[in-house]
């Protein structure tokens, strides 16, 4: 009898660890690379271990968020050695002008900018070779998600168009660029083949969705439709999932979008940085608008979609801020009532127009100012949670166990907002849709059993 040679066990395809850091744009970008590496055939891994290469997605607004990059890098060249950085901190200089990130960690193997997949992917195949026989059909339509599987974001554009002076966005990301339409709706539409239950729509400005492209027509299911955010926000709406609109600022075209919201087509939400109220204060953001033009504008939304809620984002301690213009803010949010709010002291950026601004307040006045202001809105807070009591709130469940789960109505995004949470009940099942029986209101959070 032949002697048969043993089978040779087929080789492990090459391993690239995988860190993502920053906000939900960010996360975006990681998602899209992740679905070409795994599209070419290289395995994912979620640590160190076992991974022949790792990429660092990093994040740059802040310095915070500048130092937990830094310490990511380079916690992963302790573990790994083998580190390809991108994102917002690879666009950073140094005081000499030098790249911040191969100045304090030169053994990095390459260094890129934000939304930079095809720089990544060349940077990758330079020092991991790319598999053979890639097949695409190891990737899922919509891509992959680091997200749970029931929820997603969707962005919209890259860029900005407005140079606020606290901000070094458009540095990073480059001015506005809207993806087409079409593009975005069949994005959408094979994420929710795949069982996503809710689109949360992320951009710098989701407002401003079309302007560079002048609102072009593109096609969508065969029929000419215009690249804008009205028409946009339309089309998710008929796609049977929830769909949250971030990052919107309040230009008056916005108010077309709340009729949809009133009727059900998408949620009652709204995430709009306000920033400020005072108008020398938000000139010297170069932020557009101001305190009264958004509060009769918040006005005329909740006339036309009474369950709305809004989220927003404040900056207390600008420099040059009054002990006046604070309290201008504080009035602004007795009045607006707003449901949901962020509040950062005030803190330089590298590279920001702020920073050359006269009037910089003492680290203590600027946190005692945030401090202030969120104790207001924990008030605020209060007491429209309040108003839930006895309600019954369609919530999307994200976790499940023993002791209950915690879910999302349509108020709350994750991660930013409160949650609901839920009597254990054996129905129960994470990515499902409940209606629930409020009996509890806290500060951010409800707190329930399932109704019926």
């Amino acid at each position: 009898m032949k002697n048969i040679p043993p089978r040779r066990r087929p080789k492990a395809p090459p391993a690239v660890g995988f860190v993502s850091l920053g906000c939900p744009k960010a996360l975006v970008d990681s998602e899209r690379i992740l679905t070409r590496l795994r599209a070419e055939g290289y395995d994912i891994r979620g640590s160190y271990a076992g991974a022949d290469l790792v990429v660092v997605n990093t994040c740059g607004f802040i310095d915070s968020a500048v130092r937990e990059s830094l310490d990511a890098i380079g916690e992963a060249l302790q573990e790994n050695g083998r580190v390809i950085v991108t994102g917002c901190l690879g666009v950073q200089k140094d005081a000499a002008g030098a790249n911040l990130v191969q100045s304090l960690h030169p053994k990095v193997l390459a260094v890129t900018g934000p939304h930079a997949t095809d720089a990544v992917l060349q940077a990758v195949h330079e020092h991991l070779p790319q598999p053979h026989d890639a097949f695409a059909d190891l990737v899922p339509p919509g891509g992959l998600k680091l997200t749970p599987r029931h929820y997603a974001y969707l962005k919209i554009s890259e860029g900005c168009n407005h140079r606020c002076t606290f901000c070094i966005i458009p540095s990073m990301r480059g001015d506005l660029v809207s993806r087409p339409i079409g593009e975005v709706m069949r994005e959408a539409e094979a994420l929710v083949r795949q069982g996503v239950r809710e689109l949360l729509v992320i951009s710098q400005d989701t407002s401003a969705y079309g302007v560079d492209t002048r609102y072009k027509l593109d096609f969508v299911g065969g029929r000419p439709v215009r690249t804008r955010m009205t028409e946009l926000v339309r089309e998710l709406g008929s796609l049977g999932a929830w769909v949250r609109l971030h990052y919107v600022y309040p230009y008056p075209h916005v108010d077309e979008v709340l009729p949809l919201m009133a009727q059900g087509s998408v949620l009652p939400y709204l995430d709009v940085p306000f920033q400020h109220a005072h108008p020398r204060v938000l000139k010297s953001m170069k932020r557009p608008a101001a305190g009264e033009a958004n509060l009769e504008r918040i006005r005329a939304w909740r006339a036309i979609c009474p369950e709305l809620t809004i989220r927003s984002t404040f900056i207390a301690g600008f420099p040059g801020e009054t002990e006046a213009e604070f309290e201008t803010l504080l009035d602004f949010l007795r009045e607006a009532q707003l449901d949901r709010v962020g509040c950062f002291a005030y803190s330089p950026v590298e590279g920001a127009a702020a920073n050359e601004l006269p009037g910089a307040l003492p680290d203590a006045v600027r946190e005692e100012r945030r401090g202030r202001l969120m104790q207001l809105q924990e008030q605020i807070s209060r007491t429209r949670l309040a108003r839930k009591l006895g309600s019954v709130q369609r919530v999307l469940v994200d976790a499940c166990d023993a002791d209950g789960a915690t879910g999302r109505s349509s108020a709350d995004a994750p991660e930013i907002d409160g949650v609901v949470h839920i009597a254990p009940d054996p129905r129960l099942k994470v990515g499902e849709f409940f209606d629930v029986l409020v009996e509890q209101a806290e500060v951010h959070d409800l707190r329930g059993r399932l109704a019926g």
